[in-house]
């Protein structure tokens, strides 16, 4: 029997603790680091920010906790950048188009709540130069592809696949890095941000920055502090905190760390208070100057005549009716956002709604349904016969469900397919549908690495896509799913929605539940033994004891950080190993964030010297090291270093031979004993030790414990030194609320009965 985490309990082959000091004190990372409650955690980027704060490193997103397929980057790397050109020169083809079309443009900051097509008309104005647009922040994450055309006519010859485009070059040249660093030391800025900030403003980075400083704001890990230092450098008295251009970049930088935290937008108030702390004298002013820059977009949620807000307008006023003359409703809430989060979850909605109304019904599935292995997988191959877009949740022993439509929809001569969050989960659903080809990770089917490919549309030869792990889906990626789906093919979105969230921004999973535009199938599999009894109450909100004859459970109480790490390196390397006879590297360490004196920093060094104790001599790794691999923003791939040469270094990641390139190693590749829970979000090993040191209480939320505690199959360690924080964190403190636009935006689109 083992105790409740606080309790004193029996420990798997460990000493009882002797001494103790004072909890050492954390170094608190934010929330690119510390994995704040539903914090996302893309993790070469959003390390760079919040480091930069003290020493400037990193990521994007907040921590790498996403796709694992990355097993062969270098293809996908490629396939990805065209894909992103493709889409890009399709969208300007069709704004391009729309603009003929329309009379006039759409100013603004108007009725940007509206249809796709408005906000598409609203963007047309960055695109065309009137508006400065998106010149702050070329972000290299890839935009949501347009919707694909509806097939043409009986009679027409089939659209032809759009051409892949060339890659797109990154590399500054040295001239404009040179002209850069010059433009930094003028400002006493640090040389070192020449190279990122060319390869973020592109080749005229010096210009820009001497006509407007404030854009090295876009730079991953620059401060305001920092861009208004450099601002002073080079223009004197000729700028001050409301100087048009500061106050621009900043809403820009908000919107950006907001997006770092999970959210598509932000409400008006929130950023104008946020203005307000940074000295900016008239919030309201830089708001409205944001948005006629092109640097946010506005919408409106709800109408209030009493509203204290009004839709931006480029003439300062609240609009009127058009007969009477009066003023109309002014909005309950305006939200600002960045356009390529608007236009993704734009584009999502309308293919979501597509999917829903084209669906058809097809084979006759009763049959498979009747010989489905349980209830639940029954009812979900019912409810999928009928409909475009499906919804399933469970826990882990209801994948078994999805896996077992799969095979349904095989068996019926249909093209089914099951896309996991990473590898492992690939690995999992594979064994489990009872063949290979049923099974890739998301990453790999939208970059053509793994999959049937695409058909001469350019759509993807599916018939049924099952994504599982779908709460780790952000809205880019959704968008650009939904986009890659013909008309008629059914989608199922099937996970756990007391994980964690996505690393990127959105929270798609859980709007779409939320909307109820379409049926939804809860499953009524629990998830077994000891593991799953304790899982499935930190699911509503109990922190449970329970029996656990075999230790399936353990918990080792701590007092500081430092014993925390010290029992750590013990679990893995002598007491689990012995009691349960799983590996060493079948065990994975996780933890509340990165810095800290027992955060995953902390974890890998002692593991490494304990596990696989070398030099260093390859870029600080050796052979044999466990490491992850971010091949970009939000993915995070498990992997083994085989060796290095001037080619890079060579891992080996779920079987696949990488080459990390020496120029990227230091920003992609990081130790791998240790994870946060964002980056072990859709794996799974044989035992998994969960560290909780004093200085993690502040991290701590149910979805992060929730996630953490589920990811061992057959054994859970918990290293527990935060005392009543736990059982508080699970009872009180539950998923950080997300802002975006999704829900209400599937709650009006038109679409079939939904489920009740």
């Amino acid at each position: 029997m083992t105790a409740l985490p606080g309790e004193t309990p029996g420990t798997v082959g460990t000493d009882t603790p002797q001494g103790a000091e004072p909890p050492a004190a954390t170094d608190a990372e934010g929330p690119a680091h510390a994995e704040a409650p539903d914090a996302a955690e893309a993790e070469a980027e959003a390390e760079a920010e919040a480091e930069a704060e003290a020493e400037v490193a990193g990521e994007t997103g907040d921590a790498a906790g996403d796709e694992p397929a990355g097993e062969a980057p270098s293809a996908a790397a490629l396939s990805e950048a065209q894909a992103e050109l493709a889409a890009q020169r399709e969208l300007r083809e069709k704004i391009a188009k729309r603009k003929a079309e329309k009379e006039g443009p759409v100013a603004a900051g108007t009725k940007l709540s509206g249809p796709a097509a408005d906000l598409l008309a609203a963007v047309r104005a960055v695109e065309s130069g009137e508006k400065a647009g998106t010149e702050f922040f070329d972000s290299p994450a890839a935009a949501p592809a347009p919707r694909r055309a509806a097939p043409a006519p009986a009679g027409q010859p089939p659209r032809p696949a759009p051409a892949p485009a060339a890659p797109v070059d990154r590399t500054a040249s040295p001239e404009a890095t040179d002209a850069v660093r010059a433009v930094l030391t003028e400002g006493g800025a640090p040389e070192a941000l020449a190279r990122p900030a060319t390869g973020t403003l592109g080749e005229q980075a010096a210009e820009l920055l001497r006509a407007d400083p404030w854009q090295l704001l876009a730079v991953p890990g620059v401060r305001p502090e920092q861009a208004d230092g450099f601002a002073r450098a080079l223009l004197g008295a000729a700028c001050g905190p409301d100087d048009g251009r500061r106050t621009a970049a900043l809403v820009g930088w908000l919107l950006e760390r907001a997006a770092l935290q999970g959210h598509t937008a932000l409400d008006a108030e929130a950023v104008r208070a946020a203005l307000a702390e940074r000295a900016v004298g008239d919030p309201e002013e830089a708001v409205r100057n944001a948005v006629e820059e092109g640097v946010a977009l506005v919408f409106q949620e709800g109408t209030d005549p009493t509203g204290s807000d009004a839709a931006y307008e480029e003439d300062g006023e609240a609009p009127a009716d058009a007969e009477t003359g009066t003023e109309t409703p002014e909005p309950v809430q305006v939200l600002l956002g960045l356009d390529r989060y608007a236009l993704a979850e734009e584009s999502l909605a309308d293919g979501l709604a597509r999917l829903m109304n084209a669906c058809e019904k097809g084979a006759d599935w009763a049959e498979a349904a009747a010989a489905a292995p349980s209830p639940s997988a029954a009812e979900l191959i019912r409810t999928a016969a009928t409909a475009g877009l499906v919804a399933h949740s469970g826990g882990e022993a209801a994948r078994a469900e999805p896996a077992a439509l799969i095979a349904a929809a095989r068996g019926l001569g249909l093209r089914a397919l099951g896309a996991t969050h990473s590898a492992d989960g690939r690995r999992r659903l594979a064994e489990a549908v009872g063949a290979p080809d049923a099974a890739v990770t998301l990453a790999g089917l939208l970059s053509g690495t793994e999959g049937p490919g695409r058909d001469e549309d350019g759509a993807l030869a599916l018939d049924l896509l099952v994504v599982l792990d779908a709460p780790q889906l952000d809205v880019e990626g959704a968008a650009v799913l939904v986009e890659a789906l013909a008309d008629g093919v059914r989608l199922v979105l099937s996970g756990d929605p007391g994980v964690l969230g996505s690393a990127g921004a959105g929270r798609v999973f859980a709007d779409v539940l939320a909307a109820r535009a379409c049926p939804q199938v809860v499953s009524r599999t629990p998830d077994p033994g000891p593991i799953g009894e304790l899982v499935s109450g930190i699911g509503i909100g109990e922190l449970t004891q329970v029996e656990a004859p075999g230790k399936e459970v353990v918990i080792v109480p701590v007092r500081d950080a430092g014993e925390a790490v010290h029992r750590t390196v013990q679990l893995v390397a002598d007491s689990v190993p012995r009691a349960f006879s799983i590996p060493a590297g079948d065990t994975q360490v996780i933890t509340v964030g990165h810095g800290g004196a027992a955060g995953t920093r902390v974890l890998n060094e002692a593991l490494k010297q304990r596990l696989n104790p070398g030099p260093g001599r390859f870029g600080g790794f050796d052979p044999g090291d466990r490491v992850i691999h971010v091949p970009a923003p939000g993915r995070a791939v498990p992997g083994v270093v085989r060796s290095a040469d001037a080619e890079g270094l060579h891992l080996e990641c779920g079987g696949v031979p990488v080459v990390v390139p020496q120029e990227r190693v230091e920003s992609a590749v990081r130790h791998g004993w240790a994870l946060s829970a964002h980056q072990a979000a859709g794996m799974r090993w044989p035992a998994a030790v969960v560290v909780l040191p004093g200085d993690a209480a502040a991290g701590l939320s149910r979805p992060w414990v929730y996630t953490a505690f589920s990811r061992g199959e057959r054994h859970l360690s918990v290293v527990h030194g935060v005392d009543q924080a736990l059982p508080h964190a699970v009872a009180q403190i539950p998923a950080q609320e997300r802002t975006t636009r999704l829900r209400a935006l599937l709650e009006a689109v038109p679409t079939p009965d939904a489920a009740s």
